[in-house]
C-alpha cells in the first residue's frame, strides 16, 4: 500500500470512529507502527484535514475534509437535489430512508430521514453499504452492466447474517429479478429484522449515480405493502434521476429504464 493509501486508510479510520481515538490505539487499529502513524497524523492535521483535541490529545475531523465537500456539492448537487426526496419518502411511509453515493469503489450512504417510530431501523451517515447484502447495493449492481457489477464483487462475500446472499450464482439471480421488477428487495441480509426496498439514481449515461433506499422492521412490513414502498421508492428515484438530468416532466419511473437496459 502506497503512503497516500495509508494516510487516506487513516483519515477514513478517523472518520469511523463514533469517539475520538489518540496515537496508540489509532496505530493498532491502523496495524501500523507509532512512528509512521505519528507521522501521518501530523501531515493530515497540517493540512487541515484531522484536527487534535489539546487537551485529550485525540484527533478528530478537519475543517479541509468539510470545505471539500461543499465544493463538490456546489459542482455536482447530487445532495441537495435528493435531500426533497428522501424527505418526501420518509414522510409518505413513516419508515427510515436514506440515499446513498457510490464512491471509491463504495457505496456510502449520504443522508438520512429517521423514522419517528420507536421500533425502527437505524442508518448511519457515512457508513459503507456492502454491495452483495443490503437493498441499496442489489440495486447498484442491477442497473451496471454485467460485467462492471461483476467487477465489484470480491469473493469471499461476507455473510452478515444467516441469510446474506454469498453464492455468486444466488446472487445473479436476485440481480435479475432487481431487474425485471425495477426497485431491489433485501432481507435480513445485513442485519436480522430488517427489510429494505432501493432503486438506483440514474445519471445522463442512465449508469447509477446513487441509490434511494426505505429500511423498516420486518414485522410490520407484509407483501402487500412491501410491493407499496418498492414502487413508491422506485417514483422517487425515477423523478430524481430526471432532476439530476434535466428532463423533469417526462416520465419518471426507473421501472422503464431498467426493464429496457441489456447490460
Amino acid at each position: 500500500m502506497s503512503t497516500v493509501a495509508k494516510a487516506l486508510a487513516l483519515l477514513n479510520l478517523v472518520a469511523a470512529e463514533e469517539e475520538e481515538k489518540g496515537l496508540s490505539e489509532l496505530a493498532r487499529l491502523a496495524g501500523m507502527d507509532k512512528a509512521t502513524t505519528r507521522r501521518m497524523l501530523v501531515e493530515l492535521e497540517a493540512h487541515g484535514f484531522l484536527e487534535q483535541d489539546t487537551m485529550t490529545r485525540r484527533y478528530r475531523i478537519g475543517a479541509a475534509p468539510v470545505r471539500l465537500a461543499r465544493i463538490r456539492e456546489a459542482r455536482v448537487p447530487l445532495l441537495c437535489a435528493a435531500i426533497p426526496f428522501v424527505k418526501e419518502l420518509a414522510q409518505a411511509t413513516g419508515e427510515t430512508c436514506h440515499l446513498a453515493e457510490f464512491s471509491g469503489g463504495a457505496l456510502h450512504s449520504l443522508h438520512v430521514e429517521d423514522c419517528p417510530k420507536a421500533h425502527r431501523v437505524i442508518v448511519d451517515v457515512g457508513v459503507i453499504l456492502p454491495l452483495h447484502a443490503t437493498a441499496s447495493g442489489l440495486a447498484f449492481l442491477a442497473s451496471l452492466p454485467r460485467d462492471a457489477a461483476k467487477a465489484l464483487l470480491k469473493e469471499p462475500l461476507e455473510a452478515f447474517t444467516d441469510a446474506t446472499v454469498t453464492d455468486l450464482a444466488v446472487l445473479r439471480q436476485r440481480l435479475d429479478e432487481t431487474r425485471k421488477r425495477g426497485w431491489s428487495i433485501n432481507r435480513n441480509g445485513l442485519e436480522a429484522g430488517v427489510v429494505s426496498v432501493a432503486a438506483a439514481v440514474l445519471g445522463a449515461d442512465r449508469r447509477p449515480v446513487a441509490t434511494l433506499a426505505i429500511a423498516a422492521p420486518d414485522v410490520r412490513i407484509d407483501p402487500a405493502h412491501l410491493e407499496e414502498l418498492g414502487l413508491k421508492v422506485a417514483d422517487a428515484a425515477g423523478r430524481l434521476s430526471a432532476r439530476l438530468n434535466g428532463n423533469e416532466g417526462a416520465p419518471s419511473a426507473p421501472l422503464k429504464m431498467i426493464r429496457g437496459m441489456r447490460p
